[in-house]
């Protein structure tokens, strides 16, 4: 009993361990696609620690049967959103700086000349209340 309360409390550090590189890599991180890798791996990573944690704390068969719906409703929606956030970061033209090497998708993707927020100032369009 002791041991399972001492995986479940580890499966949780962990959890909030990678939660927290999560959070570190949205403010460290200089482009859309590199936060968006920071949030979607490491925060899924994070919360299903968590969530095993609590199922291990719990050891209820309708506590572990909600718990592995929600890692997988995770691990099922999280790709998607994570692509969908990067395609549109790119097809809308955001600053891509930390990105090295040839555009692999000039050609494929249409893309925008430039950031929203550049067409905005270069246009003189503020957004006064």
């Amino acid at each position: 009993m002791i041991l399972l309360s001492l995986l479940a409390l580890a499966s949780k550090l962990v959890g909030v361990v990678f939660l927290f590189a999560a959070a570190l890599g949205l403010l460290r991180f200089s482009d859309p696609l590199q936060r968006m890798h920071a949030a979607t791996k490491a925060g899924t990573l994070g919360a299903g620690f968590v969530v095993l944690g609590v199922v291990l704390q719990l050891q209820r068969l309708d506590a572990t049967l909600i718990g592995l719906a929600v890692v997988l409703f995770l691990l099922l929606t999280i790709p998607v959103a994570g692509h969908l956030l990067g395609r549109a970061a790119y097809v809308s033209g955001a600053d891509m700086g930390g990105l090295r090497g040839p555009d692999a998708l000039e050609g494929v993707l249409d893309r925008q000349p430039a950031a929203l927020e550049a067409l905005d100032a270069d246009a003189g369009l503020g957004r006064e209340l």
